[in-house]
């Protein structure tokens, strides 16, 4: 994932110091770099407003401050900022307050007095790696969208389906990875042998279902175990009065976005007469 470098110049930088003469001295070194979003403050109670404002790249933030020190903006920051990535380096005089403030969230620091070699290096290096968080970011975002997106693709084109399958139809049956049915109309669950939430293959209130021929039905058990389509299967049930009904089935293997096997899923219909 590779940067602009226009990306850099166009961060927005805000600077939080109360000696005018480091404020001055900052400024400067930003512009003469090409930076073009650089703003300031020597009143650190201002800034968690301005960043909620603005949504800084890099905070350049003193620690010893009057009215409210170092750590209380990041700790406002960090508890009422406008996202989770706290974009502050600190600018101290103390190396004792390096550790501190990195263990605070802070993601890096500069010392005081200031090196400008140090200076620039530091801010670019905090700068690559919050441009590039952002960037990751706005990546997920889109990458979350179109998932969405071709969810509901997906959901409209099955409405589809089931609702031409009804209409090519006398009924439409789903089945789960188990062989349980979980959706169907008309006799299919008897005529495939199948499931449900209270009943075992083959049986109704505890009764095992007569008439059928199970020749039939162990051929279609075994290309569904096999997780195969078929097409146009014909089935046939003999009557309490001895006649004998026909029926054509039809069925495809369902999977999840992660090619896992999920059931099956049909249509079928009655035919009238012999096939």
């Amino acid at each position: 994932m590779t940067l602009d470098p226009a990306d850099f110049l166009a961060s927005r930088i805000l600077i939080v110091d109360d000696r005018q003469a480091n404020v001055a001295l900052l400024t400067a070194l930003l512009r003469e770099a090409g930076y073009t979003g650089v703003t300031a403050t020597e009143d650190p109670r201002a800034a968690l407003a301005l960043h909620q404002a603005n949504a800084y790249d890099l905070i350049l933030l003193d620690l010893q401050m009057p009215r409210m020190d170092g750590f209380e903006v990041m700790e406002e920051l960090r508890i009422r900022g406008a996202d989770s990535y706290l974009p502050v380096v600190v600018l101290t005089a103390h190396p004792a307050h390096k550790l501190r403030a990195l263990q605070a969230g802070a993601r890096d620091f500069l010392s005081k007095p200031f090196d400008l070699v140090e200076v620039r290096m530091r801010i670019r290096n905090a700068l690559e790696v919050r441009l590039l968080y952002r960037k990751l970011e706005r990546h997920s975002i889109q990458l979350e969208e179109m998932v969405l997106d071709r969810t509901a693709q997906l959901r409209a084109s099955e409405a589809r389906y089931r609702s031409l399958a009804e209409l090519a139809s006398d009924w439409y049956w789903e089945q789960d990875a188990d062989g349980r049915l979980t959706q169907g109309s008309g006799p299919v669950a008897d005529i495939l042998g199948l499931s449900g939430p209270d009943r075992a293959h083959g049986e109704r209130d505890g009764v095992t279902l007569a008439g059928w021929n199970e020749a039939e039905r162990e051929a279609v058990r075994a290309i569904i175990a096999a997780r195969q389509p078929f097409l146009d299967l014909n089935f046939s049930r003999v009557a309490d009065d001895g006649s004998r009904h026909w029926f054509r089935v039809s069925g495809e293997p369902m999977f999840d976005r992660c090619s896992r096997y999920v059931g099956y899923r049909g249509i079928g219909a009655e035919i009238v007469g012999k096939p």
